[in-house]
């Protein structure tokens, strides 16, 4: 007998679409940017990913919670996500290595969850006509309230979150004795890019949001880092100057995704607010400089234009989304910096891109041996 207790609920979209499906546990109310993701593994890391915060999550693959979670799965220190839709949430769990159940993992911070969606009808809605906000709710028979609700959730657009994930005071990752060290701007970054990193004999100084250049130079790192994140790029006045800053420093300068933008933003470049973004472990890459592909993990709502990047003298575009051909990469003309709009650390995902660490490795090596 299941021990999940499961209510109608309802999912109202923003533009008035509705669909249904039953609440799993206290149920409840909440909120977000309705989006989905089209990875078949690693919901765990996907659901503690800070660039989820104020998103609800719609999962593709059938069936969530199926092997159970695990402490070294997670990529942060709690679940980020505002909402979960699933079509078969699963109360068992075969996965040897389990610490506990999906359901008990999520209930800690009384997520709302819906199963029995139809979510192949969902996601096709959401993928043709954008992502969007909407509202879960047990509340299903008072819709004309969830409306007056949902027309008060702010827009993705023009959103700020990083300041809501972010550390709060510096701290250290990794050994202090390592060969290099690494200022790195905390917009939302993941555990498995701090791994990443230490793994390549690097001591990281992890830094808040709202640093300043000046703060993060004091620690006299070998090269300096910004991290992926929830929300719009633009309204992250601060970490976009700290970027310029860093950049005119000809230190070096590795972002990733959120990071990504802001360093395109520091550079004159502006971004923009996708139909309904890239999500998933499978998005084809073209690194335009060696000419070979990559199968990546993504996770964006926001990219950045391309026209301007190509016309920016400055900017080399050294990745490309074979999907719809968006900016994947780019790297500043002599400058030591790069970046891309995807996850090479993966957690979830292939590992066709962590080279990039390698290479940000060999951007520091060099420089230091430049200036020596």
């Amino acid at each position: 007998m299941s021990y999940l207790n499961k209510k109608d609920a309802v999912i109202l979209l923003a533009d008035g679409t509705i669909f249904h499906g039953k609440a799993i546990g206290e149920g409840g109310t909440a909120t977000g940017e309705i989006c989905f993701n089209t990875g078949m593994s690693g919901y765990q890391e996907v659901f503690t990913d800070p660039s989820y915060t104020g998103q609800i999550m719609v999962t593709t693959n059938a069936h969530i919670g199926n092997y159970g979670v695990t402490n070294d799965d997670a990529e942060s220190n709690s679940v980020k996500i505002a909402g979960l839709i699933c079509k078969n949430f699963s109360e068992e769990f075969s996965r040897p290595a389990a610490q506990s159940d999906l359901f008990k993992y999520l209930e800690e911070k009384k997520l709302v969850i819906l199963s029995d969606v139809d979510t192949r009808a969902l996601v096709r809605y959401i993928r043709d006509h954008g992502a969007q906000n909407a509202i879960i709710s047990t509340d299903v028979d008072d819709l004309e309230a969830l409306k007056s609700k949902l027309n008060n959730v702010p827009s993705m657009k023009g959103l700020e979150l990083a300041s809501k994930v972010s550390c709060k005071e510096p701290y250290f990752y990794g050994d202090k004795n390592s060969t290099f060290k690494v200022a790195a701007l905390d917009l939302g970054i993941k555990s498995n890019i701090l791994r990443n990193l230490a793994s390549r004999d690097v001591y990281i100084k992890v830094f808040p949001y709202n640093s300043s250049y000046e703060e993060m130079a004091a620690f006299n790192p070998d090269g300096y880092f910004i991290s992926n994140g929830p929300g719009d790029p633009e309204p992250l006045v601060k970490a976009i100057e700290t970027a310029k800053q860093i950049i005119e420093s000809n230190n070096p300068l590795f972002g990733i995704c959120l990071g990504h933008q802001v360093i395109a933003l520091a550079m004159g470049v502006s971004t923009y607010k996708m139909h309904n973004g890239h999500r998933g472990i499978n998005h084809p890459i073209k690194n335009l400089i060696t000419g070979k592909g990559e199968i990546t993990s993504q996770n964006h709502g926001f990219a950045i234009n391309k026209s301007q990047a190509i016309s920016n003298s400055d900017i080399e575009i050294t990745h490309l989304h074979l999907n719809d051909d968006t900016v994947a990469g780019i790297q500043i003309k002599n400058k030591p910096c790069f970046s891309v709009q995807y996850h090479p650390e993966a957690g979830p995902g292939p590992n066709d891109a962590t080279y990039l660490f390698d290479q940000f490795i060999d951007l520091i090596k060099t420089t230091k041996k430049h200036i020596a």
